[in-house]
């Protein structure tokens, strides 16, 4: 049986403070996790070992420089993949074989998670609010939906038709006209038929062949074969997260979001199979950051063994171990109150809580993407059929950013109207701030519309 050399802190919380925090720099697109083989493509492509910034940096200047013949120039160096400016976007007839072709039970589960997600996403979605004060003034908050989104879905070492649903259907609850997908074209990305297929079953009708940060770069500015958009959401690499934030005040973007984690918080009530089960689940991302935090020393050592016995199961056993080995920790603390203060450190994206009393640790741990409470509600069922996207802040982020929602595809405006009454009784006060900033241009607009009252 494999043994998994993860973590096992033990100590005062000052040292888990500083190690936990130390985890989190490296997981944070500061940290520059790229493995060898990338490294080493940098130096082929480059030549010169440049920092994930600087690559970003060149791609990103390159396609706004020279548009499409560049994004198909990295897809070559980068992907190894030939495309053309024909070939660039997935043929409709594609689209639709792989729906004719695709398993009607999996289509049936697509179209089940698709209503899950409009029925929560509907639920939250902001409406215009009109105010009308008693002297004829008229006020409005108004939503309007963003015209044109673009997609990232990755599609380097698995497959994702859940990022499809998670991205685009709370895009369509706002009432987002077009989508573009952009997904690397791998086997398992523009190429994987399930996928294709779910972009179909939702009406998605651009897909194009691009990864990475020239796929960003693309939708950013457009290029040929691709039209520029309004906005970029959801997840993927380093260089996919680095090129969203250089590109971002030419379009927005949702986040900039590092490798998946998840906090369990958890008492001696919890199952060691559960949450040895979660944890692996989440590393099974490879990288992917697994943390366990308990008081109870009895499940500290059972999860550690459930895990060596649970690993040997897994197809992608040997990456797995190795995220666990990286970015895992099963920490033993003396208290809930040591539990709740680590897991607000951490502000994880995914937050589990196991425990009799859950409903009250969760209250005090308010810094989380997204919470699961009970032992029948694993992170997986978040990232797959709840409703709520999985498009979730990473680290750290969750102390001040949400996870993906309708509301992000909406931009709000004011409108704004004045009757003569309601105008002549803020005039006063409009003049009096006009002429203490010396704008003598504000206070001759008020006047002009005041004269002879």
């Amino acid at each position: 049986m494999t043994k998994v050399a993860i973590r096992e802190i033990d100590g005062r919380i000052d040292d888990v403070h500083r190690t936990l925090s130390a985890l989190r720099h490296r997981l944070s697109p500061d940290g520059d996790i790229v493995s060898e083989a990338g490294r080493q493509r940098t130096r082929d492509v480059f030549g010169a070992p440049l920092t994930p910034q600087e690559v970003v940096q060149k791609i990103c200047q390159d396609v706004r420089q020279h548009g499409v013949s560049a994004v198909l120039e990295y897809t070559k160096r980068l992907d190894s993949v030939n495309l053309t400016i024909d070939s660039l976007r997935v043929p409709e007839k594609d689209l639709v074989e792989a729906h004719d072709e695709a398993d009607p039970d999996f289509l049936a589960t697509v179209r089940r998670i698709q209503e899950n997600i409009l029925e929560f996403q509907r639920a939250i979605l902001h409406t215009n609010v009109d105010l009308t004060r008693s002297n004829g003034t008229f006020l409005q908050a108004r939503y309007v939906a963003l015209e044109r989104v673009g997609l990232c879905v990755p599609g380097g070492s698995a497959a994702y038709p859940s990022t499809v649903l998670m991205t685009a259907v709370p895009a369509q609850a706002a009432g987002v006209a077009q989508l573009a997908v952009v997904v690397p074209p791998t086997e398992f990305g523009a190429y994987n038929s399930d996928l294709l297929a779910t972009c179909h079953e939702l009406g998605i009708q651009e897909v194009y062949r691009v990864g990475g940060a020239q796929a960003v770069a693309a939708l950013a500015y457009g290029v040929d074969g691709i039209d520029k958009v309004d906005k970029i959401v959801g997840p993927g690499n380093l260089f996919v997260a680095l090129a969203k934030k250089y590109v971002y005040g030419d379009v927005d973007i949702d986040a900039i979001a590092g490798p998946s984690e998840v906090v369990i918080v958890a008492d001696h009530t919890a199952r060691p199979d559960y949450v040895a089960a979660d944890l692996l689940a989440q590393a099974e991302h490879a990288p992917g950051a697994s943390i366990l935090i308990t008081w109870s020393e009895s499940l500290w050592k059972s999860t550690a063994a459930e895990i060596d016995r649970q690993l040997n199961r897994l197809s992608r056993a040997e990456a797995t171990k190795q995220s666990l080995e990286e970015y895992g920790a099963l920490v033993l603390v003396k208290d809930a109150h040591e539990a709740v203060d680590i897991a607000n450190l951490i502000a994880p994206e995914h937050l589990q809580i196991l425990a009799d009393n859950a409903q009250a640790l969760l209250d005090q741990i308010p810094y989380a993407g997204a919470a699961f409470v009970g032992s029948l509600s694993p992170t997986v069922l978040g990232d797959y059929v709840a409703g709520p996207s999985h498009v979730l802040p990473t680290g750290g982020t969750a102390r001040w950013a949400s996870g993906l929602n309708a509301n992000d595809f909406l931009r709000s405006g004011s409108v704004i109207q004045f009757s003569r009454d309601a105008f002549r009784q803020v005039a006063d006060d409009a003049r009096r701030m006009a002429d203490k900033e010396g704008l003598t241009a504000h206070r001759a607009s008020i006047d002009i519309r005041d004269e002879g009252r």
